[in-house]
């Protein structure tokens, strides 16, 4: 196998900004793996949050550069047993398993989700994500974008207001994401408020360790809540299901396809709706999610309808919320020049 390693900065349509952070640019690392005349893309981007480089990822990679291209490919699943036991970062092991699913399935000729045995004939439209910005400005990127469902990004001082105000522009659903801003005592407050303005469930309201206070909103809350920052690997999955109602997987954290894949079959066994959820990648990753559709609840997977200028074509999103999926297989990724 031979490895190809290369930074792109993708410029998003507006800034983006919630509770702790705001950006004009995502940093993302896109992998190529060639063999036997196909090739694979993964990416994994930036995330300051968890003191993740593309950077930092490269130099993980290039410390195994040798071993990755002497590796005798057969699944993505050996693969990526073989990448956990070198002590790689999930977000670097995220963008060599995603180029190692994509490389698969162009092997065999098939795409992912038929690999896995499931089809497309049902599956969730996805958000569209409206950071927190003033609220002129948030009712604009609706306007700009007019959707179906809408992820509302909160954690100020007026969060509810600023719902009942966007409220009066669209009949859409709404989702609303406080990124771990509030307390208990806030959201279980804020919760039947925010039903009666059609919302329909709250993601991670609380930090991510409070489980004690999920507990409370748990009893207490009239909306359903979803574990984001709460569920970042596969031995996450089991606490959630005492803490929440879902869980919203992300390939970075996690580590790829190979670990999310498990993640949803534990969160079915234990009755948690299941959402997979983007970090704004190009539609590289988003190619790679898209593929997981027949088997969720709910997707956020609106990262490249954020950007300005995408760096590649696979799966796409029309304005009805529907998906095309590419004829090539595997998570269908052509690489663009830029």
């Amino acid at each position: 196998m031979q490895i190809s390693l290369k930074k792109y900065v993708l410029p998003l349509k507006h800034t983006f900004s919630i509770s702790r952070e705001s950006h004009d640019f995502q940093d993302t690392l896109i992998v190529g793996l060639l063999l036997n005349g196909q090739t694979g893309y993964g990416e994994a981007t930036s995330n300051p949050y968890y003191q993740i480089t593309v950077e930092s990822m490269m130099a993980e990679i290039d410390g195994i550069r040798n071993e990755i291209e002497k590796f005798n490919f057969t699944t993505p699943e050996k693969f990526h047993a073989f990448l956990v036991s070198r002590q790689l970062t999930n977000f670097a092991i995220c963008a060599l398993d995603l180029a190692a699913h994509d490389l698969y399935g162009k092997l065999l000729g098939k795409s992912l989700y038929e690999v896995w045995g499931t089809k497309t004939n049902h599956y969730p439209t996805t958000n569209y994500t409206i950071g927190i910005a003033p609220i002129e400005k948030m009712v604009a990127k609706m306007k700009e974008f007019p959707w179906p469902i809408y992820k509302i990004k909160l954690g100020t001082d007026d969060d509810v207001a600023i719902v009942k105000e966007l409220r009066k522009h669209t009949d859409a659903v709404f989702r609303v994401d406080a990124n771990c801003a509030w307390t208990a005592k806030e959201t279980i407050i804020n919760a039947p408020l925010l039903k009666e303005l059609n919302v329909e469930f709250l993601e991670q309201p609380l930090k991510a360790d409070d489980w004690q206070g999920m507990e409370r909103v748990m009893h207490h809350s009239v909306l359903p809540v979803m574990a984001d920052e709460s569920c970042i690997v596969e031995t996450d999955v089991e606490k959630c299901g005492l803490h929440f109602s879902g869980i919203n997987i992300k390939l970075t954290k996690c580590g790829g396809l190979t670990p999310a894949l498990r993640m949803i079959k534990k969160g079915k066994e234990l009755g948690l709706k299941i959402m997979v959820g983007c970090m704004t990648e190009s539609t590289v990753g988003i190619s790679a999610i898209a593929q997981l559709l027949p088997q969720l609840d709910y997707v956020d997977m609106d990262g490249a309808l954020l950007l300005k200028k995408d760096i590649a074509q696979g799966v796409s999103i029309e304005a009805d919320g529907s998906v095309v999926f590419p004829s090539l297989g595997g998570s269908g990724v052509i690489l663009n020049q830029w």
